[in-house]
């Protein structure tokens, strides 16, 4: 199992899955308490189209081709959403689950059109062990840019998740913030989308995160508790993708999985078996 190690490739695998596992992890405490989760499932389906028309323009698949066009098709679906539910009858959770679909069919029809021969399903369910140096550092400076924003605005953020009215009335930037935590969270999926894909990217940014609400009150254990479970269960995901041969982002998906549901059944703050005792 050590030799395994000793190959490069590997090696920028493991290092890229815990830098994605802990920045997800971390930020997905913004994304439960906000309560986001059906935004960013919407977000996960827009990045396929976004890479398609990455492709198409630039003419070969690179990590900026993949990273501004995943960027750009994720904002057009938030601000069309918004637009849609401003000037009409719908709300935004109606307007994003129609424009994400159209945006996720749209791009499995781009792909036919794509100069280089794609896997679908590295885009669907990720192939971390194929990521680059470059994509390690599009990753690791994503990273970065959102553990320092979120670290250092996290007061400011989180009166504007539960109190809006009372951070206006103190001068912090509502809507300024806002749109901040949304842009992160969009490079957040998109530097998930080497490792876990379109498909499987919601629970990366959801499950670490919803697991540590189970267990605690403290919004800063939320914080990082999520980002170290996050890197556990990326890095974990890889060791036994790694033995068992199968795909590392539905490993590293299940393990998390794995990890809520026990917080679900035996956490104090739910307990599911005493209070079915009970």
């Amino acid at each position: 199992m050590a030799d395994i190690l000793s190959y490069p490739f590997f090696q920028r695998a493991l290092l890229g899955a815990l830098i994605i596992g802990f920045t997800n992890g971390c930020f997905s405490a913004y994304v439960v308490l906000r309560r986001s989760a059906l935004v960013a499932g919407s977000l996960s389906h827009a990045l396929l189209p976004g890479i398609a028309g990455g492709i198409l323009v630039a003419g070969a698949l690179t990590a900026w081709s993949a990273f501004l066009g995943a960027l750009i098709a994720a904002l057009l679906v938030v601000l069309g959403s918004l637009a849609v539910a401003r000037s009409s009858r719908l709300d935004q959770g109606t307007s994003l689950a129609v424009i994400f679909t159209i945006a996720f069919a749209a791009g499995l029809i781009m792909l036919k059109y794509v100069p280089v021969q794609v896997k679908l399903e590295d885009y669907l369910f990720g192939d971390i062990l194929n990521i680059s140096t470059t994509d390690l550092w599009v990753t690791f400076g994503i990273g970065a840019v959102t553990l320092t924003l979120t670290t250092a605005l996290q007061r400011p953020i989180l009166l504007t998740l539960f109190e809006p009215s009372v951070a206006a009335a103190q001068g912090v930037p509502v809507r300024a913030l806002n749109y901040l935590i949304m842009t992160l969270l969009v490079l957040v999926m998109i530097s998930s989308l080497q490792a876990v894909g379109c498909i499987l990217a919601l629970g990366l940014v959801v499950a670490p995160g919803a697991t540590v609400f189970l267990l605690t009150n403290s919004t800063r254990a939320m914080y990082w508790g999520g980002g170290l479970l996050g890197a556990a269960g990326a890095a974990g995901g890889m060791w036994i993708a790694h033995w068992g041969e199968f795909r590392p982002g539905a490993v590293i998906t299940v393990l998390l999985g794995a990890a809520f549901l026990l917080a679900f059944f035996f956490g104090p703050r739910s307990g599911f078996f005493r209070r079915v005792a009970k």
